[in-house]
């Protein structure tokens, strides 16, 4: 009787934001070590972002399976999607190989690999699984910028965008720094507020860090949205001038 395939182990991989550089060398040696490595690519993009960011790094091209992410609002729509993602990816796991899963940033900050996990933990009970921490956007910003994210008891509040100006205005006064992420549409109006607010010079703005397409300011009086606008922006927004000490 031939012996049990033992069952492969998942990696979750945070890459870039950006730089190839932007990868931890345990995290390489698991992804050097993965029999699949599945690229994340945002709908309607040409190219996955996760890939771009392993520029220099040497895969064999039959490994990796790019797939292609939703994260409609409709949470039932966004189930489903991450269900028949973790089928496909435990299928794998089972037949005894190993499997990296990428993501932009922090592996489990804002990411579609948190989606993937607790789909694949409902379908593999056992499942084997490294989860290595990434470098996340607004550290890789605040890193290109020289922008200290936090200094003394400063309070820091990271969020996604909230959808009015009354809510994101309630948020900066209630805070000493807030790290705004996922943008998008709202950053004329965003812009607006911390102009409104005179703060706008406190503020600094990254976008494709170490992508072709970088943008990168510190001081937002004069910052164009409309050129600005786009995938992987982060706003990192100070209510107060920055203490000398």
């Amino acid at each position: 009787m031939s012996a049990p395939i033992k069952q492969g182990t998942l990696s979750g991989i945070g890459v870039g934001p950006g730089p190839a550089g932007y990868l931890p060398l345990a995290a390489l040696a698991a992804l050097r070590d993965a029999d699949l490595v599945y690229l994340p690519r945002a709908r309607g993009a040409e190219l996955s972002v996760a890939q771009q960011c392993l520029a220099g790094i040497e895969l064999a091209p039959a490994s990796l399976r790019e797939i292609e992410f939703n994260m409609d609002p409709d949470r039932s729509v966004l189930r489903e999607h991450y269900l028949q993602l973790a089928a496909s990816v435990a299928a794998e796991l089972v037949a005894g190989r190993n499997v990296a899963y990428l993501t932009i940033g922090d592996s489990l900050t804002y990411s579609t690999y948190g989606y993937l996990l607790i789909a694949l933990t409902d379908l593999l009970p056992n499942l084997v699984h490294r989860t290595f921490p990434g470098i996340t956007s607004y550290a890789a910003a605040a890193a290109a910028l020289s922008w200290p994210l936090g200094e003394g008891k400063e309070r820091v509040l990271i969020l996604p965008c909230p959808d009015t100006k009354a809510a994101l205005r309630l948020d900066i006064e209630t805070h000493d720094i807030v790290v705004l992420m996922k943008v998008g549409t709202r950053l004329p109006w965003v812009l607006d507020l911390l102009r409104e607010m005179g703060i706008a010079q406190h503020c600094a703005f990254a976008r494709r860090i170490g992508l072709p397409g970088e943008m990168l300011a510190a001081g937002l009086e004069t910052l164009d949205a409309t050129e600005a606008m786009g995938y992987l922006a982060t706003l990192l927004i100070r209510r107060n001038p920055r203490e000398r000490r």
